[in-house]
């Protein structure tokens, strides 16, 4: 076994047993909150009263506009495909097919989770938004998309510009009362987890098309 080979082998533990305990871990959110009924956490309570203390004109707009590029349409179709096909573009195929299955993935496990725990969303909420509160589809989104992207181009820069997303996502699907905090806890956790877990399947043929390209780079 090359050293490369070995590499991408501890890659692929890392990753499954990384993105496994954060899924796991967002079922288990998802349970507690299931077994304690309609009763919000205390933090929620406090969140959600505080931003319906801050109403700001601004902060609404911005919020509103988060609601519509990180769900709908938008969100589940349009970045994906524009993801894709960038992604084609820059001749790395697998990585394009890995951004959509990671997308597919965390869309799905987010519908289960929803319709297994069925959470009622908070009464203030200011936007139509499907069934269930927890978790939030689009900071699961939001998160799958930032840990895919540093997958693909794994930069210090990558990382942080993907944890501001998913903070202000978070942040606009509470202002908007769209969501309990929790709720976006949950999505970050099972966002991320999908797509760690998609990442170990598609990490061989990822790090052979990384290899094909370096000498390309160097030149």
């Amino acid at each position: 076994m090359t050293d490369t080979q070995r590499r991408v082998r501890t890659s692929v533990l890392t990753l499954l047993l990384v993105g496994g305990a954060l899924v796991v871990l967002s079922c288990l959110l998802g349970w507690w909150i299931f077994v304690r009924g309609e009763e919000p956490f205390v933090i929620d309570v406090w969140w959600n009263q505080a931003l319906l203390d801050t109403t700001h004109p601004v902060l609404l707009a911005f919020s509103r506009f988060m609601n519509w590029i990180g769900g709908g349409w938008v969100g589940v179709l349009a970045v994906p495909i524009a993801g894709a096909v960038a992604l084609i573009l820059l001749r790395r195929p697998w990585a394009a097919a890995y951004f959509l299955a990671a997308e597919a993935v965390s869309a799905a496990g987010v519908q289960v989770l929803k319709h297994l725990f069925g959470r009622v969303r908070p009464e203030d909420i200011l936007v139509v938004s499907d069934y269930g509160s927890y978790p939030s589809g689009h900071v699961a989104n939001a998160a799958t998309l930032a840990v895919a992207a540093f997958i693909i181009f794994p930069r210090a820069w990558v990382a942080v510009v993907g944890a501001v997303w998913v903070f202000l996502m978070a942040f606009s699907r509470t202002y908007l009362h769209a969501h309990w905090l929790s709720d976006t806890v949950g999505g970050a956790m099972i966002g991320a987890g999908a797509a760690l877990l998609v990442a170990a399947a598609f990490a061989v043929p990822m790090a052979r098309e990384r290899q094909r390209r370096l000498p390309a780079a160097r030149r």
